[in-house]
C-alpha cells in the first residue's frame, strides 16, 4: 500500500486555517466524490470546536488532541491518532491542523520520524496561513508567529482583501526580513486551489529530520539577536475554559452573548470558540441584527470569533456531538493575550454576558487553563 500523504497546516490564532481546510473539501469532492480526507486537529482548551465543524463538512474522519500542544507535550499522541485515521478511515490524505501556538518544524520532524519507522506516511509539506489584517500586530510580540512563517513550504496570505496594498506590502516585507525564500499565494476569501495546497512535495518539510535546537526543545531564530531562545511558546497566550449549564434544552441569552462578541477588544482577546444552544437571533459579524429571524426554536451552533469577526454555523443534528460539549448549553474556549486571563475571568463571571435565556440564569464556571 502506498504511504498516505500528510499535509501540516499551521498559522497563528485566527489566521483562517480551518476555513482554508473547509474550502478544500468541495474541490476534492468535485474531482473525486469518493476522496477520503481525514483531519487531525489540535485545539486549545478542553472543547472540541473546530473538529466538530469539520465533521459537519463531510471530512471522512476526525481525530482531536485537546488542551496542549501537539509539537511538544502532546507529541506522543501523534502516532496513535494517525494510526486510527489510517486504519479506521482508509484515508487518501491526512491533514494535521495545529493549534495557533505550534512550531511546525518540530511537528514535521516527528512526522518524518514516523514515516521512516512505519513506511505508512509521507510528509507532503507544511503550509502556513498568515492573517494579513492582523499579523503585523502579533508578529511583533509572538516568536511563534515568526517561526511559523519561517519553517514552511508555502505561505497563504489570508484576509488581505480587507486591507490596502500598503498593509500587504508591509507584511510581505516583514516576512522577507526572516531571510527565507518561501513560495506564497493569496487566498480568495479563504479559498486556494487544492492543487496549490496538496502535492507541493515540500523540500523543507522533507529535510527536517533532526531537532533544530540550541539546548532547547524548539527551533530558534538566530536572526533575532538578543531574543530569549528559551522562550516557552505556550506562554504567549492564556486560555479560559467556560461552561454554562442548565436544564436540558436550555438556550443561551443571544442578546447578551452578542454584546460580548461586539465588545471584546482584539488586542486582549484573540479567539472565542464555542458550541452552544441559542435562538436563531444570533448573527455573524456584518450581518444585519435587525433582520427578522426564523420563528423556529433554539438550535445548536458552533461559534468562531477571531479578531473582532465571527460566524455562527449550525451543528449538523445528524452528527454525533463530541463528549466535551454534549448536552451542555454552552462550552467555550477563550484564548487571550498574556496577562489577560485573570481580568477576563472576573469579567465573564460578573458581567452577565453569559446567561441562559430564562428566569434561571444557569450555572457558570470559568476556569483558567494551565
Amino acid at each position: 500500500m502506498a504511504p498516505i500523504p500528510i499535509t501540516i497546516i499551521t498559522g497563528f490564532l485566527g489566521s483562517g486555517k480551518t476555513t482554508l481546510l473547509l474550502n478544500l473539501i468541495p474541490q476534492l469532492r468535485a474531482a473525486n466524490p469518493s476522496y477520503r480526507l481525514a483531519l487531525l486537529k489540535n485545539e486549545f482548551g478542553d472543547v472540541a470546536v473546530d473538529s466538530q465543524l469539520a465533521s459537519s463538512s463531510a471530512v471522512s474522519g476526525v481525530q482531536e488532541i485537546l488542551n496542549g500542544c501537539i509539537c511538544c507535550n502532546l507529541v506522543g499522541q501523534l502516532s496513535q491518532a494517525l494510526a486510527e485515521l489510517r486504519d479506521g478511515v482508509g484515508s487518501d490524505r491526512i491533514v494535521i491542523e495545529t493549534s495557533g501556538s505550534a512550531f511546525p518544524a518540530t511537528l514535521a520532524i516527528e512526522v518524518n520520524r514516523l514515516a521512516r519507522e512505519t513506511g505508512g506516511y509521507t510528509l507532503d509539506g507544511v503550509v502556513s496561513v498568515i492573517d494579513v489584517e492582523n499579523w503585523k500586530g502579533y508578529e511583533d510580540t509572538s516568536y511563534t508567529a515568526r517561526i511559523q512563517a519561517r519553517y514552511t513550504d508555502l505561505i497563504v496570505f489570508n484576509k488581505w482583501e480587507t486591507c490596502d496594498e500598503r498593509r500587504f506590502d508591509e507584511v510581505l516585507d516583514r516576512v522577507g526580513d526572516l531571510e527565507v525564500d518561501v513560495a506564497w499565494v493569496k487566498s480568495n476569501g479563504g479559498r486556494v486551489p487544492v492543487d496549490v495546497i496538496f502535492g507541493i512535495d515540500g523540500g523543507l518539510a522533507r529535510t527536517l529530520t533532526e531537532p533544530l535546537t540550541n539546548g532547547h526543545d524548539h527551533p530558534h531564530d538566530d536572526s533575532h539577536d538578543g531574543h530569549d531562545h528559551s522562550h516557552d511558546h505556550q506562554t504567549e497566550v492564556e486560555v479560559l475554559s467556560v461552561t454554562l449549564s442548565g436544564e436540558t434544552g436550555a438556550a443561551v441569552n443571544a442578546a447578551k452573548l452578542m454584546a460580548l462578541l461586539n465588545s471584546a477588544p482584539k488586542d486582549e482577546v484573540y479567539r472565542i470558540k464555542s458550541v452552544l444552544t441559542a435562538s436563531p437571533t444570533v448573527r455573524g459579524s456584518g450581518e444585519d441584527e435587525s433582520t427578522p429571524s426564523p420563528s423556529s426554536g433554539p438550535k445548536r451552533y458552533i461559534l468562531n470569533w477571531a479578531f473582532g469577526r465571527w460566524t455562527f454555523t449550525l451543528l449538523d443534528p445528524e452528527t454525533a456531538e463530541h463528549s466535551s460539549s454534549r448536552q451542555i448549553a454552552l462550552r467555550m474556549t477563550v484564548i487571550l493575550a498574556r496577562y489577560e486571563s485573570a481580568k477576563w475571568k472576573k469579567k465573564l463571571e460578573s458581567s452577565g454576558f453569559l446567561e441562559l435565556d430564562s428566569d434561571e440564569k444557569g450555572e457558570l464556571a470559568v476556569t483558567e487553563m494551565s
